[in-house]
């Protein structure tokens, strides 16, 4: 016979699993409508918090009722909500004119809300019937309960995606429901007698949290959410572009509650403990960026996140109330968490032009941290007389400020040599670890960090309006080398480079980056004319900086696709860049995502269509299947040309296109450029292309035109299966090394 403390951890294991392997499986399901960038799982992550807020909510106001009635009430709304099964994404497609944050909220919620809302009550519900069955401390259940969602979480990416088609996971997940229904059923029939449940609440005497502690929880649960996002967009955005890294940050938040609500509390005492000083790593790695390290980096990053959302979830759990009062305890826990949500995923990006709330919540963090004894004896020390404590923190403040002015080049600009620079690091990481234990010197002290590493050099791009911010990205456009009209003008996502302009006199429509003359794009429109006639019609998928303008020819049509506005008014202000104004000044360009923008083109209204979608190293999943490949042909003329560009740091995508170029009936070819020594100077860049056509003589006739040498064979990798909207994973295309 199962016990009652274990018959409860598998019922609260078993939803908390549920309830995380469908986040990630209906943001996979969403692709081929909402495409893959960060801010589309920063709203998918909104969605789910306000579900989980719901449900928790649902929790607390069943506390009103006995004990049988509650289990009663709930198993009930299971079965009503089972109408909803199979679980899946409705068919709607969104307006063109709708606010793309907005969309992908309503879908999300509309899709799954009933049954996410019943699972995401298991965890603080059943806890609370476990206090009223067995008498014990309930909140070292909310550390199962947590494992269970990380082992949800995790399972996806690792096993559920690659072996299974969405709707076999649909299917699979439906039938665990079911599975869950009587789970609950058995950890119900353990509650006491209907009398007994409001017996066990009325004879606690435990009183009402009183207003202050309850906004105290609000706080601890609203910052490690918010960094979590936070984090999540940093990482996509600024240091590694790959899709697997959005469930890490989950992950870690999740595991953070088992360990800050265990019942052993050494490991959670340890985070509270080395917290400061791990804050000050976050600090130095929020202005530093990954570019020469960015798999340490993204360590390093990861760990700031376990390390803070453990401390401050092990602060809310010290200071936790009663059994009586558990459901209004993760009921305010869901409220700040949604909170931390909304400043992330909607306030932030419409208030900043940078990921400025990475810093801000690193700050937030360290003022919540409980006040403690410092690691070293000498903090102490300093700090232990009021007295001194005074003019010393006025002491500091002044240095810190004077330090991080003279190190951030505000004083000397970009004249500041770097020996005053590591002096004046080294000294604010010196000073910070002095203020260890006092939490609002601490913050201080990150925010002088920040600001000697690279924080005044941002507020100056943003003060300039050198950077833009929109719901895909934040993009950045700066002069390298410029001096007297020379040099090149650069356009930045994140860390990555998008585009480039020669800004040598006469050279300002040359192609540069990825676009060289010689690459796959290049020879296929310097020959356009011959290949295709003088009257080519030309689509562009992705409009970048506008580079492959350039290339057209009178008489040709052509037409851009571009899911971002943000980088169309970049792309057509000539102070950023001159090739659309100087090429094609009245270009085409059709705003929106690629597949849903060309579903609804023209059936054969295109001879070449260039794909080049890709946000930095990250890639939109959904303009790579075969679904996808049959939207570009119906496009294309039946002869026409398909030109997809695959280049990227971390990912082998040849298995991809060609599997789906086999699947489909396309012949391809693959371009690999290498820019040669003697092109020093006119910024071009390596890359993979790969040319498709339905029409063999097509390819035969691109080749000769280029030279039949410039172009490989590309064949399918032996038991590798075409991706398609069903069924896709990104593990065996993962590069072992970038």
């Amino acid at each position: 016979m199962i016990g009652t403390r274990t018959r409860f951890v598998l019922t609260i294991c078993a939803g908390s699993f549920l309830l995380f392997l469908v986040q990630p499986m209906i943001a996979r399901m969403a692709l081929p409508r909402l495409g893959g960038a960060p801010s589309v799982w920063n709203s998918a992550m909104l969605v789910y918090q306000a579900l989980l807020l719901g449900g928790y909510a649902y929790a607390h106001m069943l506390g009103r009722f006995p004990a049988r009635r509650q289990a009663l009430i709930h198993l009930g709304l299971f079965l009503v909500a089972a109408i909803f099964l199979p679980i899946g994404l409705m068919g709607w497609q969104p307006p063109q004119d709708m606010e793309p944050a907005l969309w992908v909220l309503w879908l999300l919620g509309a899709s799954i809300g009933p049954l996410f809302f019943v699972v995401a009550a298991q965890a603080p519900l059943l806890q609370r019937w476990f206090a009223l069955a067995d008498g014990g401390d309930p909140y070292p259940l909310y550390a199962a309960s947590n494992l269970g969602s990380f082992a949800g979480l995790i399972a996806y990416p690792l096993l559920v995606e690659p072996l299974l088609t969405l709707k076999a996971q649909s299917l699979l997940w439906s039938l665990s429901y079911g599975a869950l229904f009587f789970l609950v059923y058995a950890s119900a029939r353990r509650l006491p007698l209907d009398s007994a449940g409001p017996a066990v609440a009325e004879a606690s005497d435990a009183p009402l949290p009183d207003g202050r502690r309850m906004l105290h929880w609000l706080a601890l649960a609203a910052v490690p959410s918010g960094l979590m996002m936070a984090t999540s967009l940093y990482l996509t955005t600024d240091i590694v572009a790959m899709p697997l890294l959005w469930v890490l940050p989950l992950g870690l938040y999740l595991l953070s509650f088992s360990v800050a609500f265990a019942a052993r509390r050494g490991a959670a005492d340890l985070c509270i403990l080395i917290a400061p000083l791990v804050l000050l790593i976050g600090a130095c790695i929020a202005f530093t960026g990954g570019i020469h390290f960015p798999v340490f980096i993204a360590l390093g990053i990861l760990a700031v996140l376990f390390v803070a959302a453990t401390a401050l979830h092990a602060r809310m759990y010290n200071l936790r109330p009663a059994p009586v009062h558990l459901t209004r305890f993760y009921l305010l826990m869901s409220v700040g968490g949604m909170l931390g949500g909304l400043f992330c995923a909607l306030l932030a990006p419409l208030i900043f032009d940078w990921t400025y709330e990475y810093p801000i919540l690193l700050v937030a963090a360290a003022l919540l941290l409980p006040a403690r004894e410092a690691l070293l004896r000498l903090p102490e020390l300093l700090w232990e007389d009021a007295g001194r404590r005074t003019w010393l923190a006025a002491l500091m403040l002044l240095l810190g400020l004077a330090l991080s002015m003279v190190g951030g080049g505000l004083v000397m600009g970009d004249a500041t040599p770097p020996l005053v620079k590591s002096i004046c690091f080294v000294t604010i990481i010196a000073m910070a670890i002095l203020t260890l234990g006092q939490r609002f010197m601490t913050a201080a002290m990150l925010v002088y960090l920040m600001l000697c590493l690279s924080g005044w050099e941002k507020l100056s791009q943003s003060a300039s309006g050198m950077l833009t911010r929109s719901y895909f990205g934040v993009y950045g456009v700066t002069n390298k080398g410029a001096d007297g009209g020379a040099g090149e003008r650069i356009l930045f996502h994140g860390t990555t480079l998008h585009g480039i302009q020669n800004l040598t006199p006469g050279r300002e429509r040359d192609p540069t980056s990825y676009y060289a003359p010689d690459s796959g794009v290049g020879l296929a429109l310097r020959h356009a004319p011959d290949l295709l006639g003088p009257q080519a019609r030309i689509d562009v998928v992705g409009l970048g900086a506008g580079t492959l303008a350039c290339y057209k020819r009178p008489g040709q049509t052509w037409r851009f696709y571009e899911i971002d506005p943000a980088m169309v008014a970049i792309a057509r202000d000539p102070a950023d860049f001159t090739f659309l104004s100087r090429c094609q000044p009245q270009a085409d360009i059709v705003i929106g995502d690629a597949r849903m923008t060309l579903a609804r083109q023209q059936a054969g209204g295109a001879d070449l269509l260039v794909i080049d979608a890709f946000s930095s190293d990250s890639i939109p999943m959904h303009l790579l299947t075969r679904e996808a490949m049959d939207i570009y042909g119906r496009r294309l003329a039946r002869n026409g040309l398909l030109l997809i560009h695959i280049s990227n740091r971390y990912l082998d995508l040849r298995p991809v296109v060609a599997g789906d170029a086999a699947a489909a009936g396309w012949h391809a070819r693959l371009r690999h450029y290498v820019p040669d020594k003697r092109d020093d100077g006119r910024h071009y860049a390596a890359s993979l292309w790969i040319a498709l056509s339905r029409d063999p003589a097509r390819l035969d006739h691109l080749m000769a035109l280029s030279g039949r040498e410039k172009w490989q064979l590309i064949e399918p990798r032996p038991g590798f299966s075409a991706w398609t909207d069903d069924h896709a994973s990104i593990l065996p295309v993962l590069k072992i090394r970038p």
